[in-house]
């Protein structure tokens, strides 16, 4: 089926038979399941992880398959005409020898009236940007539009299979099938979040069978509500009743050609896993087979012999800018240093565009004219040149010949174009024999995926033999028997069980054995987020796929020996006495399941991070027990476009508070779980409610935040507190872990990335050389004309001309582009009709993209030459075009009409922001712009431009004498009417808004026109989006992964039972989905600094502190405390902006204080009452060395108010 969009009406042979060439079809191909399955002859063939199918002409016409549609068949191919249409959410799929049946009960109707349903997979073309928002800045709209053509089949519905689903539901695939018909047992309620534990009790129905529902069953309703473009199925019990070999043949029925990726997440028979992965390769299906059993896991995946990758990293192709292209054979190419290194290896391919220079040697010009056609100068911007890399900043063109030409280019831009890469991977059965390079996790256990692979090779002969039944939990005779099984498979030369670590994988398979029933849910989260991206790989096409198999392990979280059973106390046929924690106490044990739940956690942050991390949080019990509690805070409203990966929230719940909705979920998951929800931004101006008493009672604090101001802010609290910090981020496929335990890590904020370079402001004004420079000038623009020229005519007519006047008395170097732009804004542009916003509209393009060109040619002509003999216009310095209007012009790279979207969207802010009404139909526009007459432009002379920074700075500061801005400012202030002559008159500021069209709309047209004057490529929409919005790429698969991670540390925080945890147990993860590469560190410690207190070293960290066990004490007690216990002389002591104690003050006065408590000299100082949650003062203290001259110690003091005892943090006492 090809997909078209454009169509209104329904879909008809006639439409089929009969296609209009100018029709825009989407190349978008679907396998429909309805073809005829005994077509041996038909060809499948898998591309960019889609199903291609074109039909021999051999069809045999006796076997037909009838469609709900009437659509005739072609020879080569159906071409479809699908209007766009609303998905269906439930689908029950019954299959009976090779007849598939689809029952569909659909939410919505089609979009087009007259629409019939249609059978087989159907998908449009259209991305729904607004929900998709941050996951298309991953995956890109081709990708996205694969995924939305392709269809899973899911194999197993307990913990990891709901998350992979939930994943792919999020990620907006074509159709999800479940395929689970077993009954729910206690164990899956540890990973599985849309089972209760009511859904785990057994009852027979009158015939003595059991009547309860399956696992894919009872998650259907919820995961189908995740997404309203997902179809959500499930496939009966009386289709497939077990998922065994006893009906191997009506499991493998359900693989089709239709189908893009089998997936399997629960333990099957091995023969049984191994027919799938035939069948998969038989039709073309990607296959991916994963298991988590405890706190051990595996990932394998078989794509085919010829799977195509089209991006296998997803990065944004290197981009350089040209110093120099020579006139050599071959061509050699220079690229400007301050851009940074080109990135380019040597067989990579790059594209040249917008090159200037290359004449020839007879001093002609092909090109007539400066701007440079590069077909006419010997790089052609359609072909692809290949690279050989010579340098950081240079690479050759080995097939380029430039000797005919006698002057070399010296500016351009360089574009590596990304190749496609084929990828063979071995079936299942090659790869359990001999598998390839295994992907390592951790390489402080570079020797673990050996024994890991060892290990469940033997599991599946340990189920053969044992009924299809896992090791039971806690049994040594089990794992021995396991053990055993290991053994007798490590054949071979090369044997992974040595002499060497015999004990050691002894006691792994012991743990590995005890715990293989379990299902957990931070392990469920990692491995999920990681299967979820296979599969969208494995639909689209992008990324690298994992080849082979991938093990992972957290044995770090177990103790070192095996618990006592009255510690994990499971009876696995016991269904009446296991909750939601029987998996959790079979591996950790009732001991650290009461601490768990006990736990007083502040979650900081309920978007998409928080929403993962409160579901695990409720399977794992956090906060459930008598003296647990979760807090959780965040200011911000739910949008659309957090619906694809914070899936806690739906369509109601837009324009809630995250917060809020969160923790309502979160309950419905565990009814036992306590949880505070605030919308407070945790800050200095929130310690009200975030203050002493909050943190005194808490175990410690999760972050879910998206900027590092946050971050730091919550990380100095905990460093004061002394409590563990669990950190974690995500940019696109990339992720990170960070776990910070007291005095064992460094903290969050020990080390830090460098700033962000900004951008100089003559860059921007005059000489910009990238869409950066000029997407960040047009939000700048937006910024100043729509939101701050509106503020300052408001704060005029808000007071008097004469405060108003004051109030500018301060500004200045500004004080007359205010008032100018009130002038401007309040009387002599000021619209009275919608026409009057388009006239304005035009005269801004005219000054913008014309005049202002115009008059820097003039200060800084083409040919204008430096005083070192260089011409001006050169390097990074592009010398810029003036632009003439002209409605229906459309730009060559990102093919938008820039002029005619600048008016309409400059039209219609600028009403908005008076009040009036505003239309954006083209036929007005052209009417009113034709009639509008634009004046000449000329130049004028002693207009200063600065050509540098230097200049820019130097400009800025001689701008204007001081009595000459006072003078016109007054001159200005007296032309405008008295703001009592408005009354009634405010205008809207607008505040800019990346997700709102309009807005991005200006922004775009405004940086494509600008950029336009520059010769530099321009972008559309979306790419400006993320740029202009500085937009954080982002998808629900590596939120999961980091937040299983970072819940595999809160193992070990609460603490590890019967072991005491060294730095290197715990774990940072470094992770990038795309590649695919992952590993996990041992966090970094503390930094020490030497000091000598009472005579001994002392190496003391960030955490280290001294302690006062003297309460509120006076000013006299604390210096005495200091001289006795220390050796040192207060010189100086302050509290915030108040000088408390100085030993050059008033000597009545400091008599006077001495003899008052710290918290009462305070007071009187600032005539300001302690609030009640406050139990610490900070002090900053300078000190001496008694008998020693200089030497001063600066450090902080902390003073507790209300508590007996109190705390003195030292931070600099290095000197001493």
């Amino acid at each position: 089926i090809r997909v078209n969009n454009n169509s209104s009406s329904s879909s008809s042979s006639n439409n089929n038979n009969n296609n209009n060439n100018n029709t825009d079809y989407n190349d978008i191909y679907i396998y429909n399941s309805n073809n005829n399955t005994n077509n041996s002859s038909s060809k499948k063939k898998k591309l960019m992880g889609c199903i291609e199918s074109k039909r021999n002409t051999n069809t045999n016409t006796n076997n037909t398959t009838t469609n709900t549609n009437n659509i005739e068949e072609e020879n080569q191919e159906d071409i479809i005409d699908i209007p766009t249409r609303s998905p269906t959410t439930t689908t029950t799929t019954t299959t009976t020898n090779n007849t598939t049946t689809n029952t569909t009960t659909t939410t919505e109707t089609m979009t087009d009236a007259t629409d019939e349903k249609m059978t087989g997979v159907v998908a449009t073309g259209e991305v729904d940007e607004k929900l998709y928002s941050r996951q298309l800045y991953v995956m890109g709209h081709e990708a996205q539009r694969r995924m939305m053509a392709s269809s899973a089949l899911l194999f197993g519905v307990s913990g990891l299979g709901a998350e992979v689903a939930k994943n792919c539901i999020l990620a907006g695939i074509s159709t999800m099938t479940l395929c689970d018909p077993a009954i729910p047992t206690a164990f899956d309620l540890g990973g599985n979040f849309y089972l209760k534990e009511s859904d785990i009790n057994v009852n027979d129905d009158d015939n003595g069978t059991s009547a309860s529902a399956s696992r894919a069953e009872l998650s259907l309703p919820q995961l189908a509500e995740l997404n309203q473009y997902v179809s959500v199925s499930t496939v009966s019990k009386e289709t497939v009743p077990s998922l065994t070999p006893d009906h191997q043949t009506a499991i493998l029925n359900q693989i089709t050609a239709s189908i893009a990726v089998v997936i399997i997440t629960i333990p099957l028979d091995a023969s049984l896993i191994q027919a799938m992965n035939d069948k998969c390769r038989s039709v073309g299906a990607c296959f991916i087979y994963s298991l988590t059993t405890g706190v051990f896991s595996q990932v394998f995946c078989d794509f085919g012999t010829e799977f195509i990758v089209s991006d296998t990293d997803g990065e944004q192709p290197h981009a350089s800018q040209v110093e120099m292209i020579t006139c050599d054979s071959p061509a050699a190419v220079k690229v400007l240093e301050d851009h940074g290194r080109h990135g380019l290896e040597t067989g990579d391919y790059v594209t040249f565009s917008k090159i200037k220079g290359l004449e020839k040697k007879d001093g002609g010009d092909d090109n007539g004219g400066d701007s440079k056609d590069s077909n006419d100068i010997g790089l052609d911007p359609s072909i692809e040149y290949e690279v050989k890399a010579t340098g950081p900043y240079t690479f050759e063109l080995p097939s380029v010949d430039l000797s005919a030409f006698a002057i070399p280019a010296t500016q351009g831009y360089i574009t590596q174009v990304k190749k496609p890469k084929i990828l063979s991977f071995q079936s299942y059965a090659e790869a359990l024999a001999s598998p390839k390079e295994l992907m390592m996790s951790d390489f402080a256990k570079f020797d673990r995926p050996p024994v890991l692979h060892l290990l469940y090779k033997g599991l599946h002969q340990y189920m053969q033999s044992h009924d299809g039944n896992l090791p039971s939990v806690g049994s040594g005779e089990d794992a021995a028997a396991l053990l055993e099984i290991v053994k007798s498979l490590d054949t071979g030369t090369d044997k992974v069980i040595t002499e060497d670590n015999a004990t050691k994988v002894s006691a792994l398979v012991a743990q590995f054995a005890s715990g293989s029933q379990a299902i957990l849910s931070p392990m469920c989260a990692a491995m999920g987020g990681i299967v979820g991206q296979e599969v969208l790989k494995a639909c689209s096409g992008k990324f690298t796929p994992i080849q082979g198999f991938f093990y992972f392990d957290a044995v770090e979280t177990l103790p070192d020996e095996l618990l006592p059973m009255d510690e994990l106390n499971i009876t696995a046929s016991d269904n009446d006495n296991m909750t939601r924690y029987t998996s959790q106490i079979s591996v950790f044990g009732k001991t650290l399941q009461t601490k768990i739940m006990n736990q007083n956690k502040f979650l900081v942050g309920a978007g998409a991070i928080g929403c993962e991390m409160l579901k695990n949080w409720a399977l794992m019990g956090v906060g459930c027990g008598p003296e647990g509690k979760i807090h959780i805070t965040d200011m911000d409203r739910i949008e659309k476009s957090n619906l694809s990966r914070q899936f806690l929230f739906r369509t109601k719940h837009i324009n809630h508070f995250k917060s809020t909705c969160a923790a309502e979920a979160a309950k419905e998951m565990n009814d036992d779980i306590k949880i505070i929800a605030y919308q407070e931004k945790v800050g200095g101006e929130t310690e009200h409610i975030f203050g002493d008493d909050f943190y005194d009672k808490l175990n410690g604090v999760c972050t879910a935040l998206d900027n590092v101001e946050a971050r730091l802010y919550v990380d100095q609290k905990c460093l004061f507190y002394r409590l563990p910090m669990l950190e974690s981020g995500t940019l696109g496929t990339k992720g990170n872990t960070q776990v910070v335990v007291p005095h064992l890590t460094e903290n969050y904020g020990a080390t830090r990335d460098p700033p962000e370079k900004s951008i100089p402001v003559c860059t921007l004004k005059n000489f910009p050389n990238q869409i950066q420079h000029t997407l960040q000038w047009a939000r700048d623009y937006f910024e100043g004309v729509f939101r701050q020229n509106a503020e300052d005519v408001n704060s005029y007519l808000g007071t008097s001309s004469e405060n108003f006047a004051q109030s500018l008395a301060g500004q200045q170097n500004t004080k007359i582009d205010t008032l100018t732009s009130i002038q401007n804004t309040l009387v002599e542009d000021r619209p009275r009709s919608f026409e009057d916003c388009v006239q304005w509209a035009r005269m801004l393009f005219e000054d913008l993209f014309s005049n202002q060109i115009l008059q820097l040619l003039h200060n800084f002509p083409e040919d204008q030459v430096t005083s070192s003999g260089t011409k001006f216009w050169s390097g990074s310095k592009r010398c810029p075009k003036a632009l003439c209007f002209d409605i229906g012009s459309k730009c060559e790279d990102a093919e938008m009409r820039n002029h005619f979207d600048f008016i309409v969207a400059a039209a219609n802010l600028r009403a908005s922001m008076y009040g009036i009404k505003g239309r954006t139909d083209e036929e007005y526009f052209v009417n009113v712009l034709k009639d509008i007459i634009v004046p000449d432009f000329a130049a004028r002379d002693g207009v200063k431009i600065a050509a540098n920074e230097a200049e820019a700075a130097k400009e800025s500061s001689d701008s204007h004498m001081e009595e000459d801005v006072d003078v016109e400012a007054t001159r200005i202030l007296e032309s405008l009417p008295k703001p009592s002559e408005l009354a009634g008159f405010k205008l809207n500021p607008i505040e800019f808004d990346k997700d709102i069209d309009d807005h991005m709309l200006f922004v775009t047209a405004c940086s494509n026109l600008r950029a336009l004057n520059y010769q530099i490529p321009t972008e559309d929409t979306h790419r400006s989006r993320a740029i202009a919005g500085k937009i954080i790429p982002a998808i629900a698969t590596t939120t999961a992964l980091v937040t299983g991670l970072v819940c595999l540390e809160l193992y070990k925080i609460v603490g590890t039972p019967r072991k005491e945890l060294a730095v290197e147990d715990y774990k940072n993860g470094f992770i990038n989905l795309a590649i695919p590469f992952m590993t996990l560190s041992e966090p970094t410690a503390p930094a020490k600094t030497k000091a000598v207190i009472k005579g001994k070293e002392w190496n003391w960290t960030a955490w280290d502190s001294l302690d006062i066990s003297k309460g509120d004490i006076t000013l006299a007690e604390l210096m005495d405390h200091f001289e006795k216990e220390y050796n040192l002389e207060i010189q100086m002591l302050s509290q915030g902006v108040s000088i408390l104690y100085s030993f050059f003050a008033n000597k009545k006065k400091v008599e006077e204080r001495k003899k008052m408590p710290m918290s009462k000299i305070i007071e009187s100082i600032t005539k300001k009452e302690f609030p009640p949650n406050q139990l610490f003062i900070i002090f900053e203290l300078i000190a001496n060395d008694f008998g020693r001259e200089g030497g001063d110690s600066t450090c902080q003091v902390s003073i507790s108010i209300n508590r007996i005892h109190s705390v003195s943090f030292c931070r600099s006492l290095a000197s001493n």
